[in-house]
């Protein structure tokens, strides 16, 4: 039975706690078995394995294979600030681009305890005796998708979950509980309500007017609330993504999205996409940022987003010539509790050497010539290729040099391509 009194409860409670957004989801069999499983035989995971073991497939198919005793998924959302960078920040070339999610305190970190205490307060209420199972997109839950069935939001056709007043700068978490609580009702289909109303969007630009007038050409979806959303007839996301990764509306191909290049791949980034990776060095934001959905005076509507998420100065912008010199420890300390830690030195210098070859400036070349004789191979690759597009004798010496010395057969492979490149 249904325990009204004790979702209001919880919901209150997880408010206090700083989640701006709490809906209910019966636990059972997700939805979009069939649509994750058809992505990984498509290999749009790309490198990140874990996504296709049969083990992890089958925990994302049915919850029940985390917790057997589990009759309900408390989903949670967080709306993390975006603060607009200064022009000379954002513009500059020479600074490295960081996703707006990265710019506090790392995440799990703020969100985990938030997943204990709530549950610790459940178990209180309930007298449970049993640990519930908390993710923060670090186990295999569908967490969009079990958002939308809360409630919570629509998938956009960047795949991201969009809230009709908070956008999609948001963050998920979820709680697994045996205890049986009220589910919300998720979204419905236009096409199962009486009348399309016209879509407001919390936004005043040309763009999003135009959205909002128009017949939609995608799902349309109305709340509870009366609220309604979706993407209409806008391909903003799809269009702006500077590598393409968008291989239909709603179809992420992840081998060539920015955030999985920087963070989750750990060899070389492909030749071919590395220049329009600009000056991304950890994730990307492109695809929200065009967004209509996502009009800034939106943040106000996010309490606890401001305090929880404020910005680390350092983190904004950080210029690309001093991180290209920091060693590890350096590394571990300036980003000790940031998201940044999560792809280490090999994989943030990497991204940094991209971004210094994209630069193009001779300033970038002695760094990037001592990089040349970095242990790890991967860095020595990418600096090669930096340096093969700065167009200074003192980079082609740099090269010519380390290819007298180089043994690693990749490596050697990178630079004797950069050679080709450099006058």
């Amino acid at each position: 039975m249904h325990d009204s009194s004790l979702t209001q409860r919880l919901k209150q409670h997880a408010v206090g706690l700083g989640f701006d957004l709490v809906g209910i989801a019966p636990a059972g069999p997700s939805g979009q078995a069939d649509a994750l499983r058809r992505w990984l035989a498509r290999g749009y995971h790309g490198d990140m394995g874990y996504l296709a073991r049969l083990d992890a497939v089958a925990a994302r198919v049915d919850v029940h294979q985390r917790l057997p005793a589990a009759r309900s998924l408390i989903v949670l959302g967080v709306s993390h600030p975006v603060w607009p960078l200064q022009a000379e920040l954002a513009l500059d070339p020479a600074r490295g681009r960081i996703a707006s999610y990265a710019w506090g305190e790392d995440y799990h970190e703020l969100l985990k305890p938030r997943l204990y205490a709530l549950d610790r307060w459940l178990r209180a209420q309930s007298g449970r005796a049993t640990l519930g199972k908390i993710s923060v997109d670090s186990a295999p839950v569908l967490e969009r998708s079990w958002a939308q069935q809360a409630g919570l939001g629509f998938i956009g056709k960047n795949t991201c979950l969009i809230h009709p007043r908070l956008g999609s700068w948001l963050l998920l978490a979820t709680l697994l509980a045996p205890e049986e609580l009220d589910p919300d009702d998720p979204p419905l289909l236009a096409t199962e309500v009486a009348a399309a109303a016209p879509i407001t969007l919390h936004d005043d630009s040309p763009l999003a007017a135009g959205l909002a007038n128009q017949i939609p050409r995608a799902p349309s979806w109305q709340f509870t609330s009366s609220e309604r959303g979706g993407c209409g007839g806008c391909t903003r996301c799809l269009a702006d993504c500077p590598t393409q990764a968008f291989v239909a509306p709603f179809v992420l191909d992840a081998r060539r999205c920015i955030s999985y290049l920087t963070i989750e791949l750990k060899g070389a980034i492909p030749r071919e996409l590395r220049p329009q990776l600009g000056n991304w060095i950890f994730g990307c934001d492109v695809c929200q940022t065009v967004c209509p959905w996502n009009g800034r005076h939106r943040q106000a509507d996010a309490a606890a987003a401001a305090a929880l998420f404020a910005p680390r100065v350092d983190d904004l912008a950080p210029p690309l010539l001093e991180l290209i010199e920091l060693d590890a420890a350096a590394l571990a300390a300036r980003f000790r509790r940031s998201s940044l830690r999560r792809v280490g030195r090999r994989g943030l210098l990497r991204n940094v050497c991209v971004a210094l070859g994209n630069w193009g400036d001779p300033a970038a070349a002695p760094a990037l010539a001592r990089r040349l004789a970095d242990p790890e191979p991967l860095l020595r690759g990418h600096a090669a290729w930096a340096l093969g597009r700065i167009h200074t004798p003192a980079a082609r010496q740099a090269l010519d040099r380390a290819w007298l010395n180089e043994a690693d057969p990749d490596t050697r492979v990178e630079i004797s391509l950069a050679l080709d490149d450099a006058p």
